[in-house]
Formats: C-alpha cells, structure tokens, sequence
C-alpha cells in the first residue's frame, strides 16, 4: 500500500511516515499543499494523509483538487480542527476520514489501513496461495502453518505478489507498490528482498522468475 503524508510539521511527519514504514507500507512525504499535488499527479496512493493548515496550498483545496482531478486516492484528514462543524466540513470536501490531534497511532494506522482496503474492495483481508497466507489486517503471514517473520519490505512485496492472483509482476511493477519514490537503488533492493524472501519461504520455491518479465507466485511442482 502507498501512503503520501502531507503534514508542515516536520516532527510530526516524519514521526507518521517511519511507523507507517515500520508497517510495511510504502510512505512518501509533503511538507505544503503545493508538494502534495505535484506528488499526488505524478504517482498513484491508496490513501493521502492530509493536514488541513498546511502553507502554500491550503489542505482543503488540496482535498477539492483530488476530488476534481479525480485522483484515485482516499483521504484522512488530520488536524487541529475538531469540533463537529469542522468534521461535517472536512468530509464535505471530499475527505474519506477525519482524524483531529492529538491522535493515536494505533488508531491512524487502523484508519489507513482501513481507508487501503476501501481502495481495493474486492480484495479479502487475509490472502491466500500454495499454502501461503497473508493476515493484510494483522500483517502476519505463514506457510503451511509456520509463522514467517518478515521484514516491513518482504511482507510488502509477498503481499503484492498474492494480489496479483499469478499474474507477473515487474521490477517496476514492485517498485510502485512498496518503494518510496526518493529510494535510491530500488531495482537492486527488489532483486535483494526477493532473494531473502525466498529463504524465508523455504522449499519448495513459490517465487518464479519470468525472464525478462518479472515475477510471480507460481504452484509448485
């Protein structure tokens, strides 16, 4: 899942953007309104976790503009602002969700990660293929049984690759999915997280490579 958090307090942003990271979510940061909506055109986010007081551009025309350009994102808005009035007009812009500070992360993290299913309705919590299972709601995952203890980017990429149902799965295709946009190196650390998930998995291998394609969740043999 692809989060953008869109916060000018530079603590606090960094502070929900590395306990999104921490939970195998991809996170990109904004410190105004006018770099969220560049960041917003250029890439594609689940969900768009957005102050409303922000410099520059102010959060609700940023929450107007996603609305208008139809951008395929949902929206928490946090902030201050938390009377009843505030709310109604939050989730009049457009805003999936409303969140007011001081806030708790358990609680952001279960609103995003609720908002990311809603972004994908068809797509069961738990995942499931040879034997391999994936809790999107707990983030466990096991085979056959035997709990997997993967890092954040290992749980990412098993979970893209059990959502796309057998399909191949590009380099670029997993860089969109659980990379940050400013990742250097990013096609190494595809091919260095597929080599540790794959001892991790143990035999017999599920993980194909498709030369020149990608990769794929394939039935073993």
């Amino acid at each position: 899942m692809r989060v953008l958090v869109v916060e000018d307090e530079e603590f606090l942003r960094e502070m929900i953007a590395e306990g999104l990271r921490r939970d195998a979510l991809a996170v990109d940061e904004a410190g105004d309104g006018l770099q969220a909506l560049r960041r917003l055109r250029l890439g594609e986010y689940d969900v768009l976790v957005l102050d409303r007081d922000l410099p520059g551009l102010h959060g609700d025309e940023v929450c107007r503009q996603v609305v208008r350009e139809r951008l395929l994102t949902r929206v928490l808005m946090l902030t201050a602002a938390g009377t009843v009035r505030d709310r109604v007009e939050g989730l009049g812009l457009g805003a999936d969700d409303y969140l007011t500070k001081p806030f708790s992360y358990d609680e952001l993290l279960a609103r995003v990660l609720a908002l990311g299913r809603r972004a994908h309705p068809a797509l069961p919590p738990v995942l499931e293929r040879c034997g391999v299972a994936v809790d999107t709601a707990r983030r466990t995952a096991t085979r056959d049984g035997r709990r997997l203890a993967l890092s954040r980017k290992e749980f990412a990429v098993l979970e893209a690759l059990l959502r796309a149902e057998g399909a191949v799965l590009g380099n670029d295709d997993l860089i969109e999915r659980v990379w940050e946009q400013d990742t250097s190196y990013r096609t190494n650390a595809v091919r260095v997280t597929l080599s540790k998930l794959r001892a991790k998995l143990g035999e017999p291998q599920l993980i194909e490579t498709v030369p020149g394609a990608g990769y794929r969740i394939a039935d073993p043999l």
